[in-house]
């Protein structure tokens, strides 16, 4: 098992280096000012500018605006987009760069058919739902809900932690994890054991 990890809600160059070193394959950054783990355009590509060679950056945009995706990514090459609203996906392809998009999961829903409205995507992120919050609820969707041979990688999100992280990849087999509030002290502040736990539970089983 060598499932690849992001590490999300990244505030300071500390975190994300300390993420990196522990084997990291992205970070993900939040540009959605109503979240407790929102960072500056300019923050985040000082941190840019310093990640290490083959570690992903990726921004994370609820609905926005295209002047604020547009100031964020046109200062770095490196940057992939993660879109976490209702964008569709004429709206994800405009900025010709690589983006996921994040659908949020609830009982009832075809996910098959909404995986397939974005062809262009790299990648699916698949979340918990939760009325009223884009994301980062902390809570856990049934992952029975998730149908096999799904057209796209799935990135699987959602109240992932150290302690269930090998489960959730053993039962979905996602083409990557994406964790935030599950390796936190604080929100917005990562804890350096419970990344180091949640990789290696990842990586390692």
């Amino acid at each position: 098992m060598n499932c690849r990890v992001k590490i999300c809600g990244i505030t300071n160059l500390e975190d994300a280096m300390m993420a990196c070193k522990h084997g990291a394959d992205a970070i993900g950054f939040v540009f959605y000012e109503k979240s407790p783990r929102y960072v500056s355009p300019e923050t985040a590509n000082s941190i840019v500018e310093q990640l290490p060679p083959f570690v992903t950056p990726v921004a994370l945009f609820v609905d926005a605006s295209a002047s604020l995706i547009e100031s964020v990514v046109s200062a770095n090459a490196r940057w992939m987009i993660q879109f976490h609203g209702v964008e569709s996906e004429s709206e994800c392809c405009r900025y010709k760069r690589p983006y996921m998009k994040a659908l949020r999961v609830k009982q009832g829903d075809n996910v098959s058919a909404l995986v397939d409205q974005y062809p262009s995507a790299l990648a699916i992120l698949l979340d918990a739902y939760k009325a009223g919050v884009p994301g980062g609820t902390g809570e856990v969707f049934d992952w029975c809900l998730i149908p096999e041979g799904l057209s796209k990688p799935i990135v699987l999100a959602g109240g992932l932690t150290g302690e269930n992280v090998k489960q959730a990849i053993e039962q979905v087999s996602p083409y990557a994890v994406d964790v935030s509030g599950g390796v936190e002290l604080s929100k917005g502040i990562k804890s350096e054991p419970k990344v180091q736990e949640f990789i290696r539970g990842a990586k390692c089983g």
